[in-house]
C-alpha cells in the first residue's frame, strides 16, 4: 500500500505551517537562508571535530612529557580522555516515547476530517476544499468537521469532541507543548468552536433553535439506484460532493444545547453564547434526537439531565458564576441523571454519558479548593461516586468483563469498544494525578486501599492495548506500529485523488475492493475488536473499521495524560481551570481595633 508521499504523518506546529508560500526575501529572513544553515551546520561539525582532536592531542602530549606518568596510570588517563569527548560532543536528543509518538499521529485525524476552505498548513495532501456550500440562503454553514467515515456533520459528537480536548489542554497544556502539539491541538478546537458558533444566533440573548446536522445518512428501506442520493448512499470524496446536502434543525434540544455550551465554556470561547445555550437548554426541554430522526439512528441521546450537570460545570469554571455550581450540584439533577440509580451505562463516559465526567470534574473543585457549604454535600457524593467508578475499571472486582487479551469490556455489547475504553483511561490517568497532585496517596475500595499507581496502570494496559500490545500483534491507530488496519472505512481514505470525478455509484467500486486503501489516514483509531479479541479489517465491517470524532479525542486526551517521562510529567495544571472561580469563603471580618491607653 502507498500513502501519498505530501503526508506528514507527524503533525507540524503552527509556526511551522506558517512557513508555506512565502516569497524569497521572506524566506530568507524566517529561515535565516537555506544554503547558509547547511554551510554552518558544516563549519559547526569541523569545529567540533577540531576541538576534540586538539583537547586529545594536548592531553595526550602532556601525559607523555609528565616524568611522574606512571604507566599503571594509563586506564586512568584513558577515562580522562573518554570523559572529556563526551562532554564536548553534542548529545543525541532522545526519542519520545510511544504516548508522545500516537498522540501525534492521532491528531492529525482531525486534520483529515476538516470540512470547508482549508488552511494551508493542514498537512493532508489528499484533502482539499469540501462542503462549500453547506447551509442554504442566509444561513452559512460551511466548516466543522466529518463525524467519520462519510461526510456528515453532527453536531453533538463534535461538541463533544472539542470539550474533551480542551480539557485536555487545561490540564495538560505543559505536556502538549513538550511533544510540539500545544498550537496545533488549540487550531483544531478553534476550528470546531467556531463552526458550532455558526450553527445557532450566537449573538443573541435567546435563541429558538440550533442547526444540529449537515447531511443525511438514514438508507433503510432503500434497494437500488435511489432519486434522492445522501451521505451514506454515495461514496465519492468529499470534495467532490454535488448532491443537496440536508440542514437539520432542532427546537426541543437540551442535551445538544447544553453539551455546546460545555464545548464553548472549555475552549473559553464566546462564553456569552455558551450562556445563550444552557439557556435554551432549560427553556426548552427535550432530547435532540426525537426532533431528528436521522441523528436518532447514529448518535441517539437518551436523556439530557447528564448535559445539564455536564454544561453548568464548565460554565462555572468559566464564568466563576456560582448560580451554575448550584445546579452542577443539584441533587435533583443528579438523581435525573441517574448518578444513584446503578444503571448498566453507569461509569461509562462516552459521548452519550458525561455524567462520569462531570463527577471527576466536580471531584478536581473539591480535591483542590475544598469549597464547603452548602456544596460539599453532593460534591463528596461525586467524588465517592468517582472512586467507586475507579474501582470497577480494576480487574479484581470484575464489574466489566474483559477480553482474554485484556481489554475492559466497557461496551456492554454496543459495537466499537474502543471509544468507551479511552475515555475511561483518560479519566483514570486524570484522577489519579488529582490525588497525586495533592499527595493522596490513593483510594479506597471497601476495605482495600490501592494506590494512584494502580490507576495508572489500568490506564496504561489498555493503551497498550490499542497500540499493539494483544494477541493479534496489531495497532488500532492507523499508521502507527507495524500492523494496523488497512481497509478503513472511510471515504477521504479509500478513493484516490486521481483527477477523476467519481458519481454517488461510481465510487462503489472503491468501496467493494478488497485492496488496501490508496490513501493512509494517518491517526484514526478504528472501532476496534470484538470480545474475543477478534478483528475484522473488512472496509464493509464498519463497526470494526471506522473512526470517529468522539472516538479519537478521547484517544488523544488518554495519549497526552500518559505522555513524558519522570516526575514532571506526571504533573498537571492546577490552577488554569480555576482562573475565574472567585475566592469560595467570604472573606475575614476585620478584628477590633487596636488599643489606646
Amino acid at each position: 500500500m502507498e500513502s501519498n508521499a505530501g503526508d506528514d504523518d507527524s503533525s507540524k506546529n503552527l509556526n511551522d505551517f506558517e512557513k508555506a508560500n512565502l516569497d524569497e526575501a521572506q524566506e530568507s529572513r524566517l529561515l535565516g537562508g537555506m544554503k547558509e544553515k547547511y554551510v554552518d551546520l558544516g563549519r559547526k561539525i569541523c569545529v567540533t571535530i577540531l576541538a576534540v582532536a586538539f583537547i586529545v592531542g594536548l592531553i595526550t602530549f602532556i601525559i607523555h612529557i609528565d616524568p611522574n606518568n606512571q604507566s599503571d596510570s594509563s586506564h586512568d588517563n584513558d577515562v580522562l580522555i573518554i570523559s572529556i569527548i563526551r562532554k564536548v560532543m553534542p548529545r543525541k536528543q532522545p526519542q519520545p516515547d510511544k504516548y508522545t509518538q500516537a498522540l501525534r499521529k492521532a491528531l492529525m485525524f482531525f486534520n483529515a476530517q476538516r470540512s470547508g476552505p482549508l488552511p494551508k498548513h493542514n498537512n493532508v495532501s489528499r484533502r482539499g476544499d469540501s462542503g462549500m456550500k453547506d447551509g442554504f440562503i442566509g444561513q452559512n454553514l460551511v466548516g466543522g468537521f466529518y463525524d467519520s467515515g462519510d461526510a456528515i456533520k453532527f453536531n453533538f459528537p463534535q461538541s463533544f469532541a472539542m470539550t474533551m480536548l480542551s480539557w485536555s489542554v487545561i490540564e495538560y497544556s505543559g505536556k502538549y507543548e513538550a511533544a510540539g502539539e500545544l498550537n496545533h491541538v488549540k487550531e483544531i478546537i478553534k476550528w470546531g468552536a467556531d463552526y458550532l458558533l455558526k450553527t445557532f444566533d450566537s449573538s443573541a440573548d435567546t435563541i429558538d433553535k440550533i442547526y444540529a446536522q449537515v447531511g443525511t445518512g438514514d438508507t433503510s428501506g432503500w434497494s437500488g439506484k435511489i432519486d434522492t442520493p445522501n451521505d451514506h448512499y454515495c461514496w465519492m470524496r468529499p470534495e467532490d460532493m454535488d448532491y443537496p446536502r440536508d440542514v437539520h434543525e432542532c427546537h426541543r434540544c437540551s442535551d445538544l444545547a447544553a453539551e455546546m455550551a460545555a464545548a464553548l465554556a472549555s475552549a473559553s470561547i464566546l462564553v456569552h453564547g455558551a450562556e445563550t445555550l444552557y439557556q435554551f437548554a432549560g427553556d426548552k426541554k427535550g432530547r435532540y434526537s426525537a426532533d431528528i430522526t436521522d441523528a436518532s439512528i447514529f448518535y441517539n441521546s437518551t436523556n439530557y439531565w447528564d448535559e445539564f450537570i455536564w454544561g453548568a460545570t464548565w460554565l462555572f469554571y468559566a464564568t466563576g458564576n456560582t448560580s451554575y455550581l448550584e445546579r452542577a450540584t443539584s441533587r435533583v439533577l443528579a438523581t435525573h441523571a441517574g448518578a444513584f440509580s446503578g444503571a448498566p451505562s453507569y461509569g461509562i463516559p462516552s459521548w452519550e454519558n458525561k455524567l462520569t465526567g462531570s463527577q471527576v470534574l466536580l471531584s478536581r473543585l473539591r480535591i483542590f479548593l475544598s469549597p464547603g457549604y452548602p456544596y460539599e454535600d453532593m460534591l463528596s457524593t461525586f467524588n465517592k461516586h468517582t472512586d467507586l467508578i475507579m474501582c470497577s475499571y480494576l480487574p479484581v472486582f470484575r464489574s466489566f468483563k474483559r477480553t482474554k487479551g485484556g481489554l475492559i469490556q466497557l461496551n456492554r455489547g454496543v459495537p466499537q469498544p474502543l471509544q468507551f475504553v479511552v475515555q475511561a483511561a483518560f479519566l483514570a490517568t486524570l484522577y489519579a494525578d488529582y490525588l497525586d497532585a495533592s499527595c493522596i496517596p490513593g483510594w479506597y475500595c471497601g476495605l482495600n486501599f490501592y494506590t494512584t499507581q494502580v490507576m495508572h496502570d489500568f490506564a496504561k494496559t489498555q493503551i497498550d492495548y490499542i497500540l499493539g500490545k494483544n494477541p493479534r500483534k496489531m495497532s488500532y491507530i492507523v499508521g502507527y506500529g507495524q500492523r494496523y488496519p488497512k481497509h478503513v472505512h472511510h471515504r477521504a481514505a479509500l478513493i484516490p485523488k486521481n483527477k477523476i470525478k467519481y458519481t454517488c455509484e461510481g465510487g462503489w467500486k472503491w468501496r467493494d475492493t478488497k485492496k488496501p486503501d490508496p490513501n493512509t489516514i494517518i491517526g484514526a483509531m478504528v472501532g476496534g475488536p470484538d470480545k474475543h479479541d477478534g478483528f475484522r479489517d473488512v472496509r464493509s465491517s464498519y463497526y470494526y473499521t471506522e473512526p470517529t470524532l468522539a472516538g479519537n479525542a478521547g484517544l488523544v486526551a488518554a495519549l497526552v495524560a500518559l505522555s513524558g517521562k519522570g516526575k514532571a510529567a506526571t504533573s498537571i495544571d492546577m490552577s488554569t481551570m480555576f482562573s475565574k472561580v472567585p475566592p469560595m469563603f467570604p472573606p475575614m471580618a476585620p478584628g477590633p481595633a487596636p488599643w489606646k491607653p
